[in-house]
């Protein structure tokens, strides 16, 4: 299992707690390797809400196991780098992980996004206020995404994903 588990203080007095959900390193070729590409699981939309920009958005970004070029378009605009704007490719199968949790939920109101794509200038801006920021982030390569889901205890969305098969998972509860 590529699964990690990380527990730092993170968020703050006033900020949510959050999870970060990211791919492994190495997905593209595990899921090319262990997987047939011709999966045929129907639909999958997500329920967006970015914290930062308050746009919100329901995609529909895979149809009959393939994805949809538009609806990955539009989820990588909805969690680009806010910040500077700045639109990246996700990697796809983050938003099957992500999809796969909130499945998993049970919740029906949207994911509250915290943090997906984040530019190099951006990155380094947040090194320079905070430790807990990796120079090499798997945010900086689409692979990485904060969120939390009003209603849906932390502590669960983090049980979820450490069941996971593949990818990473880091906790963060509110700072004490």
């Amino acid at each position: 299992s590529f699964w990690g588990k990380g527990n730092r203080g993170g968020g703050g007095a006033g900020r949510p707690a959050y999870l970060r959900l990211a791919s492994a390193a190495g997905l593209v070729t595990a899921f090319a390797l262990g997987h047939s590409n011709a999966v045929t699981d129907g639909s999958r939309a997500l329920k967006i809400y970015h914290v930062h920009t308050g746009q919100t958005d329901t995609v529909v970004f895979k149809r009959d196991g393939v994805y949809d070029k538009d609806g990955l378009q539009r989820l990588n605009y909805l969690v680009r780098d806010w910040r500077k704007n700045e639109v990246k490719q996700m990697d796809p199968h983050l938003f099957d992980l992500l999809w796969q949790v909130y499945q998993a939920s049970g919740a029906t109101g949207p994911i509250n996004i915290v943090c997906g794509y984040r530019s190099p200038d951006t990155n380094a801006m947040l090194r320079r206020r905070s430790k807990a920021v990796a120079q090499h982030s798997q945010h900086l390569l689409g692979k990485a995404m904060d969120f939390y889901i009003p209603g849906v205890p932390l502590a669960q969305l983090r049980t979820i994903g450490l069941r996971m098969p593949i990818g990473g998972v880091g906790y963060y509860p509110p700072s004490a």
